[in-house]
C-alpha cells in the first residue's frame, strides 16, 4: 500500500480573546469603569479591562492603579456635568443673575438625577480622594466662583434681601446636593413624591429658595 501522506498540521485555534481594535484604549477603559459604577459593581482596572475585551495588563499603560482610573472617570463625569451647566447658562441672559442662579441649580439637579452614578463619583469620597485630581479641584473652584459671581451680581442689582452672601451660597449648594442625595437614596416615595414628579418638585424647590432670598 502506498504510504499515507503525513497529516496536515492543524490550524491553530483562535484564542477567544479578540485583538483590540479601538483607537483610544484610555477612553474605552473610562467608559467601561463608568458602566461598572452605573451597575453598582466594584470598579477595578482588571474588571474594566475585561469589559473592554483587552488583556489584563493592557490598561496599566494608562492607569497604574485603581485610583488613577477613578480619577479619570471622575474627571470625565465632571466634564459632562460642566457641559450641562454651560448649556443651561447659555439659555439665560448675562444680565439676569438670579435667572442664571436658578438655571445652574436646575441643571445640577437634572444632571444628578439622570446620571446617578456620575453624581455619586464626583460628589462623594467613596471611589477615590478628590483632592488627588488637580483638574477636579480646579473645576470645582471655578464653579464655586461662578455661583459667588451670580449672587454678587444679583446683590449689586438690588435683587437680594440684605444678607451675607456666603450663607446663601452654601445653603443653595446644600439644597441641590441634599435633593439629589434624597433622590439617589430613594427617599421621595415616602414623602409622597412619585418618580414622574421628581423633576417638577426639584423646580418647585429651587423656585422656593430663590423666592426666599430675593427682594420682594
Amino acid at each position: 500500500m502506498p504510504a499515507r501522506p503525513p497529516p496536515k498540521p492543524r490550524a491553530r485555534q483562535r484564542s477567544q480573546a479578540r485583538p483590540y481594535h479601538h483607537g483610544d484604549l484610555r477612553r474605552v477603559l473610562i467608559d467601561a469603569a463608568l458602566q461598572l459604577a452605573e451597575e453598582g459593581a466594584e470598579v477595578s482596572v482588571r474588571e474594566a479591562a475585561r469589559r473592554a475585551a483587552v488583556s489584563p495588563g493592557a490598561p496599566f499603560r494608562h492607569f497604574p492603579n485603581r485610583d488613577a482610573l477613578m480619577a479619570a472617570v471622575a474627571e470625565e463625569a465632571q466634564r459632562r456635568f460642566r457641559a450641562e451647566i454651560e448649556v443651561a447658562l447659555g439659555q439665560v441672559t448675562a444680565t439676569d443673575p438670579l435667572g442664571r442662579f436658578r438655571a445652574f441649580g436646575l441643571a445640577y439637579l437634572r444632571w444628578a438625577m439622570r446620571n446617578p452614578a456620575h453624581f455619586e463619583i464626583i460628589s462623594t469620597g467613596r471611589y477615590f480622594a478628590h483632592g488627588s485630581s488637580p483638574e477636579l479641584t480646579r473645576d470645582n473652584a471655578e464653579l464655586i466662583a461662578l455661583t459667588e459671581q451670580m449672587l454678587a451680581d444679583a446683590a449689586a442689582q438690588g435683587l437680594l434681601r440684605p444678607a451675607d452672601l456666603k450663607p446663601i451660597q452654601i445653603a443653595g449648594r446644600a439644597l441641590v446636593y441634599g435633593f439629589a442625595r434624597m433622590n439617589l437614596d430613594g427617599h421621595f416615595p415616602r414623602w409622597g413624591v412619585a418618580e414622574t414628579e421628581i423633576e417638577r418638585m426639584a423646580e418647585a424647590v429651587i423656585d422656593l429658595f430663590i423666592k426666599g432670598i430675593a427682594k420682594s
